[in-house]
């Protein structure tokens, strides 16, 4: 009978370069990595070679190991530091480089800005190269949910008396160490200490927040409104089936022929509404120009958004609300309609805008579609500039992957 013997040794005497096939994806990730400008990203780094403290890790290493982490589905920290150490992919963007969780964390969600700027020089780049051209664009939200439970939302009364519940715990920890310094060791007081005024913060920034959801609150209606005490920007939502939960609503804007992502927002706002002419002035603010085209489902519709939108320089593609008299065409201008209005009713009557319009569900809905497939069903972090970093991890690695097949395909056809 064979049986394993675990105990014999074995020399292997392999490299990190040859664990990896000649096209695998995590290569294919680290020369996107080694084409982009980082040096914002080491401007930054405030160790200096040689000098005191711990060396600094290579930015590449980390940008390379969060887009590979995001295309593979990996949304823990501590989950990717794992795999750095017996996955070989992951080992092989480290290179030997050492890594830990809190360094992957801080890294993921720190560099917000920088990573809004590499999605604008990236798809200035595909723009340059006639890949992208911001012709038509399709915008849709994605209700995502977020890292708070439901037992965590609490009415302003009750607020109130949890950030005086936490005040006293502060003080009591105080007095406690001024009187008895022996009564707990240094660290598990610290500890203590920090917990229970990172408790009262939070308190504190759901209080902040309590007159932006009283606002969105009928005023007969202004008392029931409630705000988290785990993540005070998050918003009970309507999700895709039919419940209510806790979550963000992330916006993609994205270009319908190319299917690149030109635009990344997030609210916590649990409708669309509002949201179309942000968008637009979001891409023409970080391109230099406004998409001539601009597709949102009925959810965007309200006559001030067209208005907007159109003034922009945009022509607006958006189903029309069915009338109430099943009689009356819906596409024949109301008699209150400004000249705005009237155009797009009629435009949106045509068989060349239904159409045009169809593009919609083939891209926005495509990219979200894609982005869930990925992981992104809840939100590992907490706030909406933590949130927003995510999903411009989301929209980088889309964007990676539609780059590689565009210019494949450009080149088969040259």
């Amino acid at each position: 009978m064979l049986t394993p013997d675990r105990r014999q040794v074995e020399l292997r005497a392999v490299d990190l370069d040859g664990t990896l096939p000649a096209y695998h994806q995590a290569r294919m990730v680290w020369e996107f990595v080694m084409g982009q400008d980082l040096s914002a990203f080491y401007a930054q780094i405030r160790v200096a070679d040689g000098g005191p403290g711990h060396a600094a890790t290579d930015p590449r290493v980390l940008l390379a190991l969060w887009l590979y982490a995001t295309l593979e589905g990996v949304g823990s920290a501590r989950a990717l530091d794992r795999l750095t150490e017996r996955d070989d992919a992951y080992r092989w963007i480290c290179g030997g480089v050492p890594m830990n969780y809190h360094t992957l964390a801080d890294f993921r969600v720190g560099h917000g800005e920088l990573l809004d700027r590499l999605l604008t020089m990236n798809v200035a780049v595909l723009m340059s190269e006639g890949l992208v051209t911001l012709e038509r664009v399709a915008q849709d939200g994605v209700r995502v949910r977020a890292s708070a439970g439901a037992a965590s939302f609490r009415r302003r009364e009750r607020l109130e008396e949890c950030l005086l519940e936490a005040d006293a715990h502060v003080q009591a920890l105080k007095r406690e160490v001024e009187e008895d310094p022996a009564a707990t060791s240094r660290r598990l007081e610290a500890a203590w200490r920090r917990a229970a005024e990172d408790r009262k913060k939070r308190v504190a920034e759901a209080l902040a927040q309590m007159p932006d959801a009283e606002a969105k609150k009928k005023a007969s209606e202004k008392e029931k409104a409630r705000v988290s005490t785990t993540d005070p920007d998050a918003r009970v939502m309507k999700m895709g089936d039919g419940g209510y939960r806790p979550a963000f609503n992330g916006q993609f804007a994205t270009d319908t022929q190319s299917q690149v992502v030109v635009g990344v927002d997030v609210t916590n706002q649990g409708s669309d509404q509002g949201q179309m002419s942000p968008m637009v002035e979001q891409v023409k603010a970080r391109y230099d120009e406004t998409p001539q085209d601009f597709l949102v489902d009925g959810g965007f519709v309200s006559a001030d958004e067209i208005e907007k939108a159109t003034e922009a320089g945009c022509t607006v593609y958006a189903p029309v609300q069915k009338p109430k008299d099943a009689s009356r065409d819906p596409y024949q201008p109301l008699q209150g309609d400004s000249p705005t209005i009237a155009e797009w009713r009629t435009r949106m009557g045509t068989t060349e805008a239904k159409k045009i319009y169809k593009e919609r569900a083939a891209t926005a809905e495509c990219v979200n579609a894609l982005a869930r497939n990925r992981g992104l069903r809840q939100f590992p972090v907490r706030g909406t500039h933590k949130v927003l970093a995510i999903l411009l991890w989301f929209a980088l690695v889309h964007n990676m992957m539609r780059a590689v097949q565009l210019r494949a395909e450009a080149s088969s056809t040259a």
